[in-house]
């Protein structure tokens, strides 16, 4: 028997979690994660807001330099898709924008996989084309 309840949360939780990302305020979007969160990006050196994370503090930060380091491109970015599983979301779509530094753009599909109990997210986990966003963010030509 699927416990909708359960299911009804995490998606709840994750609409939440996107409204917050479109506002951009990185301590309002934080508050949505536990204290501990395993966190994966894949490691990306030229992506100075891309490293390892664990706390509710790191997110903050993360979302505080992603700010910082590039303009989102609301019109090019999407979720084309959010599949809800009990306490698991799963998201892909488009990420867009501009990186400040270099003034370049990417576009990248993503997926995103969320883990969600008693209404914080525990588990954020994201994949992206890393190459097409260093690339935005290296200086030189395009």
């Amino acid at each position: 028997m699927t416990n909708h309840t359960g299911a009804d949360r995490t998606r709840a939780t994750v609409q939440e979690l996107l409204r917050r990302i479109a506002e951009g305020d990185p301590g309002r979007i934080a508050a949505l994660f536990a204290e501990r969160v395993d966190w994966h990006i894949a490691e990306n050196p030229a992506v100075p807001w891309i490293r390892p994370r664990a706390t509710r503090a790191d997110v903050a930060d993360h979302f505080r330099e992603l700010a910082e380091g590039q303009t989102p491109d609301p019109a090019a970015g999407s979720v084309d898709a959010l599949v809800v599983e009990g306490t698991e979301a799963m998201l892909s779509g488009t990420l867009a924008g501009t990186v400040r530094s270099t003034g370049k753009t990417f576009r990248s599909p993503f997926a995103m996989r969320l883990t969600v109990q008693d209404g914080l997210i525990t588990g954020y986990r994201v994949y992206e084309d890393s190459l097409a966003i260093a690339a935005a963010c290296t200086p030189g030509r395009s």
